[in-house]
């Protein structure tokens, strides 16, 4: 059966958003209160309970590795929405309105990633799920270093690209796992 990326991708963002928007439903846009450095974290203490649960193959409490990844998923727009959205903006965003930039942001990566399949290929398909956990952990730790400098960097493409990088393992993790 052929491969269709665009679908696969479609498919993963859909459950995402689905989750996503029930949350916001749910909890109003708290995450707003997140500063920058706070989102890293919430994508670091998955990434790393996903390689821990990857490690030792048992999980004591009930979240498991997909729904790990759809939370790093779903930060990663976090971010990206807080990089554009300004300090005066009201804590508490329409619903409909994060929606539409939930799916700009998914967008923009998704245009990326199809950047990037154009000079790899789809090499990523041939990786192995612990593989793509370990780049999402080594995107972290990038981003914690540009945060820590305040945001300068001399040869990087920023912090953004990399939400859009971890965003874009972590959809590729799932669709090996067979959620798409």
């Amino acid at each position: 059966m052929a491969k269709n990326t665009s679908s696969e991708y479609d498919a993963i963002i859909k459950v995402c958003k689905d989750l996503f928007i029930k949350k916001t439903k749910d909890y109003g846009t708290a995450w707003r209160i997140l500063r920058p450095s706070s989102i890293t974290d919430q994508i670091f203490i998955k990434a790393q309970r996903i390689r821990t649960l990857e490690d030792k193959k048992v999980s004591k409490v009930g979240d498991d590795i997909i729904g790990e990844y759809i939370g790093i998923i779903n930060y990663c727009i976090i971010a990206m929405m807080q990089l554009e959205i300004s300090d005066s903006a009201p804590q508490e965003l329409n619903a409909e309105d994060v929606g539409i930039d939930f799916d700009v942001k998914a967008n923009e990566a998704k245009e990326l990633m199809f950047a990037k399949n154009h000079d790899y290929g789809e090499v990523w398909r041939d990786m192995r799920v612990s593989s793509l956990t370990d780049l999402i952990l080594m995107k972290i730790l990038r981003v914690k270093q540009i945060e820590d400098n305040k945001g300068k960097t001399l040869a990087s493409e920023g912090v953004k690209g990399n939400y859009q990088d971890m965003m874009n393992y972590a959809i590729f993790a799932l669709i090996k796992l067979g959620v798409s």
